[in-house]
């Protein structure tokens, strides 16, 4: 017999992707979200949390959602059950993972700025002890390599981490390593995505990301940049971010599984319009290669141009999570790539 009962989810983030998981939590029905957190604060209910409060929130998490249940109470909504928590707290991950006994599995869509951001966050739920799942977005080498460093600490804690499971790495590598089995030897591979969005606010972190692989940038430059300097760069580059030879760990995650042997043979860039949702260009992963006849050809995958990006980072990083939980149900504990395993279809 199948087991009908939810997964129930946390999610460490609440800006772009934080709300967009909110929203394809709402349609699934095999995970049920019943924790978010913001920089300000937290919401958790082993019940569930209300996916259309957090998916209409504004700024402040915790403001948002109080807001959003007292008005569909007053206009006959179902008021929010007794035994949700809504409160600001100043360290909104620590209390989340004192509320542990509330979820199963945790989607990680944090700012990972600086690098060792979201690896100590990680370390954070190991040293509480309680066995859990977790995937995450990560996409910097250095940030993912920080991440695999702790993995005695989370075998030791019976948890299993997936990481770099959004679209790249995430979707392209894996789909990377599939390419490769038609060759004896891979070339290269060439990873070129496409992002559109109409407001660059409605992903902050995302984009300051994206800014620390211009030229002449770094993570410390990007983080510590106002609103205000953000605005006048996009102003200077009518809103369009190109990028080249990103530091993305779509190589060292292909390394791992051995699709290539340098890092060099992986390369990532593309093109970021933050002010109109069509892509600029279509998101592409290329691998060039010989086959064992000796010839030398190329396999694409393409996405879709009307899949934006918010569907294709989140919707592989919770297929992700499934399989994140199935491994540590399995006893594969410890920090594993998304290049390892395949994702999970989560209905």
């Amino acid at each position: 017999m199948i087991d009908e009962t939810p997964i129930r989810i946390a999610v460490l983030g609440a800006g772009g992707l934080g709300k967009a998981a909110a929203r394809i939590l709402a349609l699934k029905r095999e995970m049920r979200l019943t924790a978010i957190c913001d920089s300000k604060g937290f919401v958790v209910s082993p019940e569930g949390v209300d996916l259309q409060a957090v998916a209409s929130i504004g700024a402040d998490l915790v403001e948002g959602y109080r807001t959003a249940i007292a008005s569909r109470s007053e206009h006959g909504g179902v008021a929010v059950a007794e035994a949700v928590e809504a409160a600001h707290d100043a360290d909104s991950i620590g209390a989340v993972i004192a509320r542990a006994d509330a979820y199963d599995a945790v989607l990680v869509a944090l700012p990972n700025l600086p690098n060792d951001f979201i690896p100590g966050v990680i370390e954070r739920f190991a040293r509480f002890g309680r066995s859990l799942a977790f995937s995450d977005v990560l996409k910097r080498t250095s940030a993912v390599e920080l991440l695999f460093a702790r993995d005695a600490a989370v075998t030791a804690s019976k948890s299993t981490v997936l990481t770099g499971c959004g679209a790249t790495p995430g979707t392209l590598a894996a789909a990377a390593v599939l390419a490769a089995q038609s060759f004896i030897e891979v070339e290269k591979v060439d990873i070129w995505w496409g992002v559109g969005i109409a407001n660059w606010d409605a992903y902050r972190a995302t984009i300051r990301e994206d800014i620390a692989h211009l030229p002449g940038f770094t993570v410390e430059r990007a983080k510590a940049m106002t609103d205000a300097e953000i605005d006048a760069l996009l102003a200077a580059t009518d809103g369009v971010l190109t990028l080249r030879r990103m530091e993305h760990a779509d190589d060292v995650l292909l390394q791992r599984v051995g699709v290539v042997d340098r890092l060099d043979q992986v390369e990532v860039g593309g093109v970021m319009d933050t002010r109109h949702p069509k892509k600029p260009v279509s998101t592409t992963m290329t691998l060039t290669g010989t086959t064992y006849e000796g010839v030398r050809s190329s396999h694409t995958f393409i996405l879709g141009d009307e899949t934006t990006m918010a569907a294709n980072v989140i919707g592989p990083a919770l297929g992700y999570l499934k399989r994140a939980l199935w491994c540590r149900d399995h006893g594969l504990y410890g920090v594993f790539g998304c290049t390892e395993f395949l994702p999970m279809v989560v209905r």
